[in-house]
């Protein structure tokens, strides 16, 4: 737990250093609570100001914290490892979107685009990692892809849609990749874990978009499409977490079954071998 906690808290603090500086003051963000369908609550704090909105945060704290502790029964140590680091991800990702909210300036605004693109990065490292197995797998793989991810904010200094794109494309490449996998390792309950989280996946873009519209609902002006679009992302993150998981513990099962038999051909060959001689 600790070497992940140190692998995602590092990026994390050379991140905001970066987002301090003048690096990305171009960057379109919004800056203002009219970008939201929520009404401000003038008497409260600024951290509430935005009662609905603010608190959702506190369900990708909890619902990280419970998948970091959340332990498989046959769980080696690379799988757990791939477990922690993206639950820590969503401990960190919660309070960086809660300050947004809180204090409106550009720094947290960056870092909210910023750290969405690792963590749907993080979902291809994990299936790379089911695909090439614990001993194939290497922690470089992790780093060139984090690494290219971070990298390709660069896009928001270079067109004010710059952010979409990049985001468009990490969405895409994971949800082909999790297809992919689901159709060469994947059963029936991995397929419902898959769809649960396509589904959140869509909910949590078309609910956002959709925010200002939503509220001339009465339904949506409280509890407004923003709101419901981050209960989307929870549940994308969960349910991603039920689909890799489970197609992990899978795949080693297969990889130990395997491993298994062969042994069990190899000693039968040679007590064959022994008595013929």
């Amino acid at each position: 737990m600790k070497s992940a906690l140190f692998h995602v808290s590092l990026p994390f603090v050379i991140c905001v250093a970066l987002a301090n500086t003048s690096l990305f003051n171009e960057v379109e963000v919004s800056l203002s609570y009219e970008h939201y369908a929520e009404k401000r609550v003038e008497h409260l704090p600024g951290f509430l100001a935005m009662p609905c909105n603010c608190l959702v945060n506190l369900a990708y704290i909890f619902m990280g914290l419970y998948w970091l502790w959340r332990r498989g029964d046959k769980e080696t140590e690379p799988s757990c490892y791939m477990r922690q680091v993206f639950a820590f991800m969503a401990v960190f990702y919660g309070p960086v979107q809660w300050t947004r909210l809180a204090v409106l300036r550009r720094v947290p605004a960056v870092l909210d685009q910023w750290f969405t693109l690792p963590i749907f990065a993080w979902v291809l490292v994990w299936i790379r990692f089911i695909e090439r197995g614990q001993i194939k797998w290497h922690a470089t793989d992790a780093v060139v892809l984090e690494l290219y991810s971070l990298l390709s904010y660069g896009l928001a200094l270079v067109d004010e849609r710059g952010f979409e794109v990049a985001l468009g494309c990490h969405v895409a490449l994971a949800v082909y990749q999790g297809v992919r996998v689901q159709l060469a390792h994947g059963d029936a309950r991995t397929l419902g874990y898959l769809l649960l989280a396509l589904l959140s996946c869509s909910g949590f873009v078309v609910l956002k978009l959709l925010d200002q519209w939503l509220a001339r609902y009465r339904l949506f002006q409280r509890l407004t499409g923003h709101f419901w679009s981050k209960v989307c992302d929870v549940l994308q993150f969960h349910f991603s977490f039920c689909f890799l998981t489970t197609l992990t513990q899978r795949t080693q099962e297969k990889t130990t079954a395997l491993k298994r038999a062969l042994s069990t051909m190899i000693g039968a060959e040679r007590t064959i071998g022994g008595r013929t001689d």
